[in-house]
């Protein structure tokens, strides 16, 4: 792949991880690693996110959510790719 093309994941990420501030910290990560996306609380109780940027930093995000915040307990971190949206920021949707 092009090094400077942006890189897209969508995960969704089962067990307990809504009600443990998931979405903040998967919020507050995302910035730090200069990603673009959005996460958000799932109606079957798992939370899901789109994330672009460099590889490495999907990567790194993807190796956070599989850990969570502390009072989460993460089961299963299940990936597919997606098309880069060109977005920036990186918001908690509702």
């Amino acid at each position: 792949m092009d090094a400077s093309q942006p890189t897209c994941i969508k995960l969704r990420i089962e067990g307990r991880v809504q009600g443990v501030f998931f979405r903040a910290s998967v919020q507050r990560r995302a910035a730090e690693l200069g990603l673009a996306g959005w996460v958000r609380n799932c109606a079957d109780g798992s939370v899901e996110l789109c994330a672009e940027g460099s590889e490495e930093a999907c990567r790194a995000l993807k190796a956070f959510c599989a850990e969570g915040p502390p009072a989460a307990r993460v089961d299963a971190v299940r990936e597919r790719p997606c098309s880069p949206s060109g977005g920036t920021g990186f918001e908690v949707r509702y």
